[in-house]
């Protein structure tokens, strides 16, 4: 299977990295802080959505902006501490492309995006974070706000993701979309192409744009 695209599109935790030690110590510790509890909590979707709106769904409107300024301190100043790696093949992946073919999209805030990537020595020439929508996955604004920054027709780019939300905001966006298996089970990602990671592909840069084929 051959996929053709003029743009590449990466969700980052759970698709280029994986953050869960992490993203586990800082919830729990903030979810205890706001006395939520563990039943509570397990009820709410958490990865693949914006901070924001899973504080929205467990606090009242007037503690959410601080809350979700305290779980944005939370996991930048845990970032030193080992919780962020990079997931197989993200390196060689990311190395065959053009700068200018490929974004990061995230639901992370910018600042704590940019912490989780610097970390790993990933510098990407476009960052669209949650900063930088009013609607965050599953709705399609994320993707299709990091399209026309590359200047690339929504049904030219194909999408990189790992959560439900994300497949759903790269599919409403009109994109061709590529799960990894990291963080859901096969079974539960509807996407054009289900792989383990990115290191079961492989990219070669032609006058088109780029080809992404499954390793034999």
């Amino acid at each position: 299977m051959k996929i053709h695209a003029h743009a590449l599109l990466f969700d980052n935790d759970g698709t280029l990295v994986s953050s869960l030690a992490s993203v586990d110590r800082c919830w729990t510790r903030w979810a205890t802080e706001y006395g939520i509890t563990a039943e509570e909590f397990a009820r709410v979707e958490l990865h693949g959505r914006p901070a924001a709106e899973i504080a929205a769904d467990l606090l009242p409107s007037d503690v959410v902006p601080e809350a979700v300024a305290r779980i944005e301190d939370l996991e930048v100043e845990d970032v030193p501490n080992g919780g962020v790696h990079l997931l197989p093949g993200t390196r060689a992946f990311l190395d065959a492309l053009p700068a200018e073919r490929w974004a990061v999209v995230t639901s992370a805030t910018r600042r704590l995006a940019e912490a989780r990537l610097d970390a790993v020595g990933i510098l990407p020439k476009t960052l669209v974070a949650a900063d930088d929508v009013t609607r965050g996955k599953p709705d399609p604004e994320p993707y299709l706000l990091a399209a026309r920054t590359l200047g690339v027709d929504p049904a030219r780019c194909v999408v990189f993701e790992d959560a439900p939300a994300g497949l759903t905001a790269g599919r409403a966006a009109g994109m061709t979309t590529v799960a990894l298996a990291t963080t859901h089970q096969a079974d539960e990602l509807q996407a054009d192409l289900v792989v383990e990671n990115l290191s079961a592909l492989s990219a070669l840069v032609t006058e088109q744009g780029v080809e992404i084929s499954l390793r034999g």
